[in-house]
């Protein structure tokens, strides 16, 4: 199961819609399968073991990282596969809330006579796919605000000078982070400072999340490179009140203009809507004022926060969340330390709400 689980987690990030599922098939007390989930679309984890096994298939045991789907989707049900092939043993790490799956690949196998275990590594297994079941469980993405600040909390100098904080080795991991999620989102401010691309740079192949800008009044620059870039979609989100003939214009083609009833938007509403459409996860790399207004409507799961060890200090410097904040400590974001790592000089500390 750690072997099935490794190799889930391999494709973290590329299975979008689908969880990353890993899957290892064993006869006689040797690995004769080997499979995981390349792609929405493509075969599952167990299709790819159980073609690698052939004919050993029979009356052997599979690991998978997720409960077997009994439902047709874009490929046929695994559970059959797995009945049809004649193994013995299912051992299935994560039972799957999603309500099209939820049970019925485990029953149906059972009725079939194979004998099928479940529970085993399941904290590890849900990991990877912590994104996809809370999104399955709340009808809302998964959130996590990506910080880089100065030891003190800083993310910018009292000019506004903010490049570069962290190292290299902090800035490459964060291009992974992206890699994993399906979207990106910033405020127009980050936009308009700073111009970005908001892609994955870290090598060619790699899914690109959709690129999510939170701009009320659509303020953004035609020229904006997250409206010529064609390389990922980008999702503008407005209120009510903006400008329609510059709508019609930038929109269309790899770009799309969501347009909330709020003023302030609303980030539940907003999340909602993301929901609505597909996305589970979204990376937030907002400034102090996009930050801030997550944290006040509550709307964290993790936080991955690269530390560097600079001070900078002053009390008109961008802290790196802002807001109102909280009036009583009581009222605060209870997150649990999940992981520390040192970068070159820099720390990244992971920490997490558990939802």
């Amino acid at each position: 199961m750690r072997l099935a689980i490794h190799l889930a987690e391999t494709t973290r990030g590329q299975t979008h819609p689908n969880p990353a599922v890993g899957a290892v098939v064993v006869s006689h007390g040797r690995v004769v399968g080997l499979g995981v989930h390349l792609k929405a679309g493509e075969a599952h984890a167990e299709v790819h073991a159980l073609r690698m096994a052939g004919e050993r298939a029979a009356g052997a045991t599979i690991y998978v990282t997720l409960e077997p789907c009994a439902h047709t989707g874009r490929t046929p049900p695994c559970a059959d596969l797995i009945i049809q092939k004649k193994l013995k043993r299912v051992v299935v790490a994560s039972t799957d809330s999603n309500p099209l799956v939820a049970g019925k690949g485990i029953a149906r196998m059972r009725a079939a006579g194979i004998t099928v275990d479940t529970g085993l590594m399941r904290k590890e297994a849900d990991a990877v796919n912590r994104f996809f079941f809370h999104a399955i469980r709340h009808h809302s993405p998964y959130v996590t605000l990506k910080i880089a600040c100065s030891l003190d909390g800083k993310t910018a100098t009292t000019a506004g000078e903010s490049q570069w904080i962290t190292g290299e080795a902090a800035r490459r991991d964060g291009q992974k982070l992206r890699e994993k999620h399906d979207a990106i989102l910033v405020g127009i401010g980050t936009v308009a400072a700073d111009n970005p691309r908001l892609t994955v740079r870290a090598h060619t192949e790699a899914r690109q999340p959709i690129r999510i800008v939170l701009d009320t009044h659509l303020r953004i620059d035609e020229h904006a490179l997250v409206l010529t870039d064609r390389s990922a979609p980008t999702w503008l989100i407005t209120g009510n009140n903006f400008d329609r003939e510059k709508a019609a214009r930038i929109s269309g083609g790899h770009v799309r203009i969501f347009n909330l009833s709020q003023e302030p938007i609303a980030i539940r509403e907003m999340l909602a809507a993301l929901w609505e459409n597909g996305i589970t996860s979204v990376l937030v790399e907002g400034g102090a004022t996009v930050h801030g207004s997550f944290l006040e409507a509550r709307a964290v799961n993790e936080v991955v926060a690269y530390v560097a060890p600079k001070l900078i200090g002053g009390i008109d410097a961008l802290p790196a969340i802002g807001g109102k904040g909280m009036a009583q400590l009581a009222d605060s974001v209870q997150l649990t330390i999940e992981h520390i790592e040192q970068m070159d000089d820099d720390l990244k500390i992971v920490a997490s709400r558990g939802d």
